[in-house]
């Protein structure tokens, strides 16, 4: 469980984000760091028992995300992020392979999981894939546990035209459109802190397990 604490702090870094105050409350952002740390810990628990590819050496604090923001190409200058997450992928944040994500925002958390703009070569596999399996990806994408806690994969940036080397009137067109391959399960803030979070997260993740296997086959 996420401490409601950890979420206050979210709250007054989004209206003081200035360097001065965090230094100010230097303490206060640790605190929120560790606790999301322990809570990401249990999680990891949960996934191991149903995904071998996250082993014993992936440890919470290399699926956490900093909190500092780059700066140097955006033209929001505020030096943090107002949320804390974690992508927990066999390998940590920073491998590219499909996994689970864990977004702690005040009235915008959310779990999600897969593929995030997929590099072009890893897109092309994951939409061979599909072409060569599209009644097995409608059918992970319609089983019960799924459709428990997602409405189908997020249609962000989502094509309007005909991927390169597919046909116009390719049956799986709906599905080889997407540019990412994601499905998210949006949280209240109050979930996050109640006492059976950890286990809502495990079978949030658990349903989406599927997905990441057949991602992850694709890319392989």
């Amino acid at each position: 469980m996420i401490q409601p604490s950890t979420l206050d702090f979210l709250k007054k870094l989004k209206k003081n984000n200035n360097r001065d105050w965090f230094e100010k409350n230097k303490n206060a952002y640790k605190e929120a760091q560790a606790d999301v740390e322990q809570c990401v810990t249990a999680i990891i628990a949960g996934i191991r028992s149903f995904d071998k590819r996250v082993d014993s050496s992936l440890e919470a604090k290399k699926c956490l995300f900093r909190i500092y923001r780059d700066t140097r190409f955006s033209n929001n200058k505020t030096p943090y992020k107002t949320n804390m997450g974690a992508s927990i992928n066999p390998g940590g944040r920073m491998a590219a392979v499909p996994g689970y994500y864990l977004h702690i925002e005040p009235s915008g958390c959310f779990l999600a999981g897969g593929m995030y703009q997929p590099p072009p070569p890893e897109l092309l596999k994951i939409r061979q894939e599909i072409d060569y399996n599209q009644a097995e990806f409608r059918k992970l994408l319609a089983g019960k546990e799924f459709k428990k806690y997602f409405d189908g994969l997020d249609t962000i940036e989502k094509l309007k035209t005909t991927p390169k080397g597919f046909p116009k009137d390719h049956p799986a067109l709906d599905l080889l459109q997407h540019k990412h391959f994601i499905v998210s399960h949006t949280l209240k803030d109050a979930e996050l802190s109640a006492k059976t979070f950890n286990k809502h997260a495990t079978a949030v993740f658990k349903a989406m397990h599927p997905l990441a296997l057949f991602l992850q086959r694709a890319i392989d």
